[in-house]
């Protein structure tokens, strides 16, 4: 790691934990649940079905491929093989597995909460009031699932970077695949 990166990790680190109390805890540990891998499969499998059901199969399947964020991040994380904060740096408040690099939470939460936010966006069915209230919602949701992971000590300030980066990536491919035949 680069001392520019540490410098960044460190500095990001500490600021954050430098607004800590209870409730902080409580609502920061609640952000970082929803990105855990059995509330994210629940939440991919239950709006998939929705879409299914209202007849929107293109929406379903574009949903149900957030499912390739685990395996990407995954591979990722064995590849890189980098550490994830320790005591000796951080107050450590959620415990994690794997490796660090990139965040998978944050991987999560831009694919499948910027897939919603694409599909919201191109409803006829929508007013513009309705459109630009759920995505303000969804981008809230993404930038304080990714402050949850580095306020509770389980990711470095770069590998929210890097989980924000492959999920754009992820959106920009999946948005070309759902805008080719409209």
């Amino acid at each position: 790691m680069s001392e520019r990166s540490d410098y960044w990790d460190m500095h990001v680190s500490a600021w954050l934990q430098n607004r800590q109390g209870e409730m902080m805890d409580a609502v920061m540990r609640g952000f970082s649940w929803l990105g855990s891998v059995p509330v994210a499969f629940c939440m991919i499998c239950i709006v998939s079905l929705s879409f299914l059901v209202c007849g929107k199969k293109r929406e379903a399947l574009l949903i149900f491929s957030t499912v390739l964020t685990g395996g990407i991040s995954w591979a990722l994380k064995m590849l890189i093989n980098r550490s994830r904060p320790s005591t000796d740096f951080v107050r450590v408040i959620e415990e994690t597995h794997y490796q660090s690099f990139p965040s998978g939470h944050v991987l999560f939460y831009t694919v499948f909460f910027g897939l919603i936010s694409l599909i919201v966006y191109h409803s006829r069915k929508l007013s513009r009031v309705i459109k630009a209230a759920c995505i303000s919602f969804f981008a809230l949701i993404l930038i304080f699932g990714a402050v949850s992971r580095i306020y509770l000590g389980a990711h470095w300030f770069t590998d929210i970077l890097g989980g924000l980066i492959l999920g754009i990536g992820f959106l920009l491919l999946a948005r070309l695949a759902y805008l080719k035949n409209t």
